[in-house]
């Protein structure tokens, strides 16, 4: 618990200049939240085990907190012929453990989670920080069974040897024939 009174706050300028230095760039630090009433961490849980407040931007990141990059998507549903439409456009920052090599070949897989999964996947490109894809797949399914469903993507490594190296997904509740482009956060695979 933490003393919140004025006397205990002599670090609280550095919390809100963190703050503020979270919004310069939106995409790299926001969190998403698929729930209105989620609340983002309170001042009192910034402050570290000895109860100091430490600037945001001083913390290194380690092991699973680290940046693993970001993936471009976009998606389209034509109700006239009830199809999807989903874009891969290109990964960005993107990174992989060592263990796979300087340059593996790299692919998108996506998956559909209806309860007969489907599954589609992006050629296999040269690894490199940014890469693009530009490759569209088309699926007729009506909007109903996609609205409850996820479009989860795992990036994977093809060569040296097969491995998820990172992952992302996105809720479908919200499509419409309005094409609409997401970026999303790739993180670790999940065990």
């Amino acid at each position: 618990v933490s003393d919140l009174r004025p006397s205990a706050l002599p670090g609280s300028l550095d919390v809100s200049r963190s703050m503020f230095d979270l919004r310069s760039p939106p995409h790299r630090f926001m969190k998403r939240y698929d729930s209105v009433s989620s609340v983002p961490s309170s001042t009192s849980s910034r402050k570290d085990s000895q109860g100091s407040n430490r600037s945001l931007d001083t913390i290194t990141l380690s092991g699973d907190e680290r940046d693993f990059g970001r993936l471009n998507v976009k998606l389209c549903y034509v109700s006239s012929v009830e199809q999807i439409w989903i874009t891969v456009l290109h990964c960005k920052d993107l990174s992989w453990p060592s263990s796979c090599g300087e340059n593996p070949r790299i692919c998108v897989k996506g998956i559909l989670t209806l309860p007969k999964p489907v599954h589609f996947k992006s050629s296999a490109k040269e690894g490199c920080s940014d890469i693009e894809f530009m490759e569209t797949f088309v699926f007729a399914i009506k909007l109903q069974s996609l609205q409850a469903v996820r479009l989860v993507f795992k990036i994977q490594t093809q060569a040296p040897r097969k491995k998820t190296v990172g992952e992302c997904s996105l809720a479908l509740r919200e499509l419409s024939s309005q094409e609409s482009s997401h970026w999303l956060d790739i993180s670790p695979p999940s065990k």
